[in-house]
């Protein structure tokens, strides 16, 4: 039997397990039609609605101000948001749907067969990292095969329809090959062609992704692939996820056999699923049903099938069982190719006694220097000349600065890794590190409590405001912030009423302000309070911001470049520390994320002055979340002057506040990666 009829034997087999798979699945499909019915748009679990809002805020599937607009007209209970924005997501194509789609296609291909001195088309595959690409297990069921095999880029009709040009290039399971035939995958090398540049530079390839929220039911996927071997084609729209499975997706698209192999993108362009059958309609005996009702045989040709479904391989399922997997060294260093996101970044990583665990300090090395305030960088991190300092917000006093450190280089990973950037290791930034510092002193000076725990006392949220203002001085100040954030965030002044259903709050002035802005936001009125009362203390009292200078200052470098990116309280600390630096230091990139630099409360108070961009400062980048409270008096160009760049990102709305979520968007971590790298 040839590579062909193997191939369409392997198929049959698959389409069979894939229509047992459909019959099993009956009462969960039942089940979501009856609320489709019902009126439900998106018929899928809380958690996943939830997770896949995140993630297109988090990404900026839909825009912002949409959002903003989409949700705050009528009071909406949190999974009725989360369909909102999702309904947003699949009515509301940027302008980017278009283009983004063709550079998705140009990573296709068609996978061909030199057999008994023919060509014959066998299905499509996709690349994944820059040199490899994945299809199906039953296109590719192992090394043999696949050299016999080719693939084809840019194997479509060009803008004018006129056939275009394709790109021949060999495949090398010898250098790579791994694959799967429960989940139906294999990865192939695609080596560089006359040793030019890998051809994922040429075509793109497509970022995989291990983590949750990529689709729910109900929003449409959209296929690329060589249906029946003809030129490139796409399927979208008129296609909805129809069931999850635990390995498996289900879902309604136009897609033929020749479609074996491709990648089936959301609406963001991101790989959801590896297609690798169709479900036919069966009978009781699970034999498949021609379109007219008879037992199909063989003979009769797919194109009399009763198709009823399709169905791909998730893949978080495939990249599962990739980490999961033992490669050899020299696979573990490809399989890191696929990204950060994939999860399969550790699989490059030596074995644990060839170097010390990320974040952990080596017991008897002078790799990596650990003062009490904080943790150095490694001395050779980017050449040594080059220094990134990450300087945290308040509420970190019981944390571990290592642990810390790792979570931030994560954040930063993840952006780098979208905006198609060279990746840092956590070891190579330095983390001065004040929590417990910040807490002490706050303790000497006030009597208000140190921690969510001690601050939630009896009284219940109304007692916020005034169970976390200060004691002294830094009172009026605390009332100023409180005050200033929520005129930005738009409370109407007393004699005008609320406009959105937000006024009318018991208690007194501050804590009705305190009620405007958690309800804006969605942020804990705990968290406002206490991070705005943490402002004041060190603003008001000499002593705190000393103190938390001083722990900073011990673990900063002296001389070379460098990037200082700072978060929430940490940001009015670092404008201070501008006024500190060794006179080596050129603060090339200052980055502030979530910061309250905006109210006027806060920037007449700054040692290095404002609201002026520091003489030091050579370029300056601001993030920051509209849902963000703390981040209220942004965009800081609105008032500091100078040389300003201003980020607007959507985190998601339970983390807007969250620094992870800032250094994960590409454009931020882009503006850091950027300086860093550059020659």
């Amino acid at each position: 039997m040839g590579v062909a009829e193997n191939v369409r034997a392997a198929r049959a087999k698959h389409a069979a397990r894939a229509a047992e798979r459909y019959a099993r699945a009956g009462a969960q499909r039942r089940a979501v039609q009856e609320q489709r019915n019902a009126g439900v748009p998106f018929p899928d679990a809380p958690e996943a609605l939830a997770a896949r809002a995140a993630r297109l805020l988090d990404r900026q599937g839909v825009p912002a101000a949409a959002v903003v607009e989409g949700i705050r007209g009528e009071p909406l209970s949190a999974p009725a948001s989360y369909e909102r924005i999702i309904g947003l997501s699949r009515e509301l194509q940027a302008w980017s749907f278009l283009p983004r789609g063709a550079r998705a296609a140009r990573t296709v291909a068609r996978i061909s067969v030199r057999e008994d001195g023919r060509e014959l088309p066998l299905g499509t595959g996709f690349l994944v990292s820059p040199r490899l690409l994945m299809t199906n297990h039953h296109v590719l069921p192992d090394p043999e095969t696949a050299r016999q095999c080719f693939v084809e880029f840019d194997a479509q009709v060009t803008i004018d329809n006129a056939p275009g040009a394709p790109v021949r290039l060999e495949l090398d399971p010898t250098a790579f090959f791994l694959a799967d035939e429960r989940l139906d995958f294999a990865l192939v090398l695609v080596p560089d062609p006359d040793g030019g540049r890998p051809p994922g530079e040429t075509f793109g390839w497509n970022r995989l992704s291990a983590q949750q929220g990529k689709v729910v039911i109900g929003e449409p996927v959209n296929v690329i692939g060589h249906p029946m071997g003809r030129l490139k084609e796409i399927a979208v729209r008129d296609n909805e996820l129809e069931v999850r499975l635990a390995d498996f997706l289900q879902y309604r698209t136009d897609t033929e056999p020749g479609n074996s192999g491709s990648p089936v993108f959301n609406d963001q362009w991101e790989v959801v699923a590896l297609h690798h059958s169709g479900v036919p309609r069966t009978d009781e005996q699970g034999r498949t049903l021609r379109k007219d009702g008879r037992i199909w045989q063989p003979g009769d040709g797919e194109d009399a099938v009763a198709w009823v479904s399709n169905e791909g391989v998730r893949v978080s399922s495939v990249l599962g069982h990739l980490a999961a997997s033992s490669p050899d060294a020299a696979h573990r260093a490809l399989l890191a190719e696929l990204g950060a996101d994939s999860g399969l970044r550790e699989a490059a990583a030596p074995p644990p006694d060839a170097r010390p665990a990320v974040g952990t300090p080596p017991a008897a090395s002078a790799v990596e220097a650990v003062a009490p305030a904080g943790l150095a960088a490694r001395p050779t991190a980017f050449g040594g000349a080059r220094h990134l300092v990450f300087l945290h917000g308040r509420g970190q006093q019981d944390k571990d600065p290592a642990k810390l450190r790792v979570e931030w280089a994560a954040g930063l990973n993840r952006g780098l890794t979208r905006a198609g950037l060279t990746t840092i290791d956590p070891a190579d930034a330095c983390f001065p590190f004040y929590g417990a510092a910040l807490m002490d002193a706050i303790r000497q000076h006030e009597a208000a409590p140190g921690s969510f725990d001690e601050a939630a006392a009896p009284g219940g949220p109304a007692a916020a405001a005034e169970a976390c203002a200060p004691a002294g001085p830094a009172r009026g100040t605390y009332e100023r912030l409180i005050a200033g954030a929520a005129g930005a965030a738009g409370m109407p002044s007393e004699d005008q009423p609320a406009t959105e259903g937000l006024g009318g709050f018991l208690g007194g002035a501050l804590q009705r302000q305190l009620s405007w802005l958690a309800a804006k936001t969605d942020l804990d009125e705990w968290v406002i309070a206490a991070t705005l009362r943490d402002v004041a203390a060190y603003l008001d009292h000499p002593g705190v911001r000393e103190t938390v200078l001083d722990s900073v200052t011990e673990t900063m470098p002296t001389t070379g470049e460098l990037v200082l990116v700072s978060h929430s309280l940490g940001t009015v600390v670092a404008m201070d520390l501008v006024t500190r630096l060794a006179p080596g230091i050129d603060l090339t990139l200052l980055v502030t994320a979530g910061s309250p630099l905006g109210l006027d409360a806060v920037y007449d108070r700054l040692l290095a002055g404002g609201p002026r961009r520091p003489d030091r400062v050579a370029h300056w980048v601001n993030a920051w979340c509209p849902t963000d409270t703390v981040a209220v008096g942004c965009p800081l160009r609105n008032t500091w002057k100078g040389e300003l760049t201003d980020l607007a990102v959507a985190n998601p709305r339970d983390r807007a506040h969250a620094i992870d979520e800032y250094l994960g968007h590409p454009e931020v971590a882009a503006a850091i990666g950027r300086t860093l790298d550059r020659a």
